[in-house]
């Protein structure tokens, strides 16, 4: 194999790679904004950070899908609220104080072992604290 053979096999193989992590990458926002839009309707499923992970994963495989969320009516003014300022609206805090109350109540009530429930309640209780710690945001994201 010549030197220049072995440059094109390279930047063949460099191209399939660069296509098969786009393809991920794609693949990892859909899911996640199919998991977003499941949050808004169901309670205990968060929308945010799933909407956040979708805007990161389609930042490196889609430019349109990308523009597409970021410009959506509803979810757009809280991935830009995050990403301009790291601000949580008060509304969307709120939700996830909720629903980090309610998820250890709910583990209780099903029998879930002492050991998991602890663990929950410590995971649970330091997303509250960064939740907590988190700016309100601007005036036109805080819906």
């Amino acid at each position: 194999m010549t030197i220049d053979q072995s440059r094109q096999s390279d930047k063949s193989a460099s191209k399939k790679a660069s296509r098969l992590y786009k393809l991920a990458y794609l693949s990892a926002g859909m899911i996640c904004v199919a998991l977003g839009f499941a949050g808004a309707a169901l309670p205990l499923l968060p929308t945010t950070p799933f909407l956040l992970l979708a805007a990161f994963c389609f930042a490196r495989s889609s430019p349109r899908l990308h523009a597409w969320l970021l410009d959506h009516k509803h979810f757009g003014p809280l991935i830009e609220n995050w990403r301009r300022h790291g601000a949580i609206s008060p509304k969307a805090k709120r939700s996830a104080y909720i629903v980090m109350a309610a998820t250890p109540i709910i583990s209780i009530a099903l029998g879930a072992p002492p050991l998991i429930i602890f663990i929950q309640i410590f995971v649970l209780g330091a997303s509250a604290l960064f939740v907590a710690t988190r700016p309100n945001g601007t005036n036109g994201a805080q819906q």
